[in-house]
């Protein structure tokens, strides 16, 4: 298993190394030295998650429709291409548009598109895969070999990236695109070889048997606890992963980094929650899953009050002291959370509710995106000070992880399980509905 945790971390290293230059360098360049309007910006980079109702499907349907012998791996296969064309073409749809807005639109929609088609189909099929090679007592180790590999892959992208891009020029950083798309497709097809193993031809043809949707989904939206934690997750992940976008241009503008310099910023984070991915995985053992979360979240909150504390104070110091703890708080956060995400499924329907988890994490990459960037313009067009504009996001996303702390002791794997309980699930929900 722990070879197969490996070739895991691998694909999820694959689609994360596809986001660190859309992230963490071009959402920079775009805001800051192309003067492109952040709310645009947020669009843009937020359009994937739109296709985020798409997990729900992509889960479910492949629960019972296997591609050649495997439910997942074909899926993944899919995701990765998007991904590989998506990041190729997002900087060109960057500097087109200045040129000429329509057809940078354009572009840019079909590039941000095939990303976030690719990212939703690759996340729903690879976390459905981890689940049912790891089963439920080794969910834990596998989330925390799979995001100590992710962590330290966007360390090193965001690194050779701030190597890349300097001195930066637009051929530089095409070029800088290219070369993580390539070593990223190259990486999540080595992480499939073998992975997962052939389906007996029994089970190819039983499942097919075909369901109502509507009861399936009605019966998601039944469970309390279900419904309870898809909120959870989506409030805590706007806040945590909504900064994404802003965090770099706020160091340009509130402290003249160069583009070298806020991409490393990324760098510094990841070290930050790579080691509390350590921490998580040995506190795991010793706590509640829901303690380990609720230390994640009251890091991340501090994190974000600091953050806006060094805008404010024009403090590198205090900003790198936020940077610090929001990465520690995101790691904290991390393993719990998806720990917890892992064990609410059921054995019938793991891609489905794997499906509905991943559309909350979308759904508040979304929210937390197009919020943030909305928010900066808005304020700034108001107070006429840029920097009052990421101050007023960082707070908001600070009052976002405490209504999370609130909903937190609310989360109940056994009440989840228990309403999950059937002789017959599909029997049930059809019993429910009809």
């Amino acid at each position: 298993m722990a070879f197969k945790r490996i070739q895991l971390g691998l694909i999820h290293v694959a689609v994360a190394m596809t986001l660190v230059p859309i992230n963490s360098t071009l959402n920079r360049v775009m805001i800051k030295e192309l003067a492109i309007s952040a709310t645009l910006v947020a669009i843009l980079a937020s359009l994937p998650y739109l296709f985020s109702p798409i997990q729900v499907a992509i889960g479910g349907f492949s629960d019972r429709h296997p591609l050649l012998g495997r439910r997942r791996t074909p899926y993944i296969v899919i995701g990765l291409a998007l991904c590989f064309i998506g990041l190729l073409l997002s900087p060109q749809a960057a500097y087109l548009l200045p040129l000429n807005f329509w057809g940078g639109v354009g572009l840019g929609l079909l590039a941000f598109g095939a990303w976030g088609m690719g990212y939703n189909f690759a996340t729903v099929s690879y976390l459905s895969l981890a689940s049912e090679l790891s089963g439920e007592r080794d969910r834990g180790r596998t989330i925390a070999v799979m995001w100590f590999m992710m962590i330290t892959s966007i360390i090193v992208t965001a690194i050779a990236l701030s190597q890349m891009v300097d001195p930066y020029t637009a051929e530089a950083l095409v070029r800088a695109f290219w070369i993580v798309a390539l070593a990223a497709l190259a990486l999540g097809l080595l992480g499939l070889v073998g992975l997962e193993p052939r389906l007996s031809p029994s089970f190819v043809s039983s499942s097919n048997e075909e369901y109502s949707w509507g009861r399936l989904i009605r019966f998601l939206l039944n469970n309390r606890q279900a419904k309870l934690f898809f909120f959870y997750l989506a409030i805590l992940l706007a806040a945590i992963l909504g900064q994404d976008i802003l965090l770099e241009p706020f160091g340009a503008e509130a402290f003249g980094m160069s583009v070298r310099a806020t991409t490393r910023i990324t760098s510094v984070w990841g070290a930050c929650v790579l080691t509390a991915l350590v921490v998580a995985g040995a506190l795991e053992r010793r706590m509640d899953k829901r303690s380990v979360a609720r230390a994640g979240a009251w890091g991340t909150l501090a994190g974000f009050l600091l953050i806006a504390l060094s805008g404010l104070l024009a403090s590198q110091s205090v900003f790198y002291t936020g940077v610090i703890l929001l990465g520690v708080g995101t790691g904290l956060a991390t393993v719990s959370n998806l720990s917890l995400m892992l064990d609410m499924t059921t054995p019938e329907m793991i891609g489905l509710f794997m499906g509905a988890w991943g559309m909350s994490n979308a759904v508040s990459r979304l929210v937390g995106t197009v919020l943030g960037g909305a928010v900066r313009d808005l304020v700034i067009q108001i107070s006429r000070v840029p920097l009052t504009g990421y101050l007023v996001v960082f707070i908001l996303e600070a009052l976002m992880v405490a209504a999370s702390l609130v909903l937190l002791p609310r989360i109940d794997v056994g009440a989840f399980r228990r309403q999950a309980e059937v002789p017959s699930l599909i029997e049930r929900v059809a019993a429910a509905t009809d």
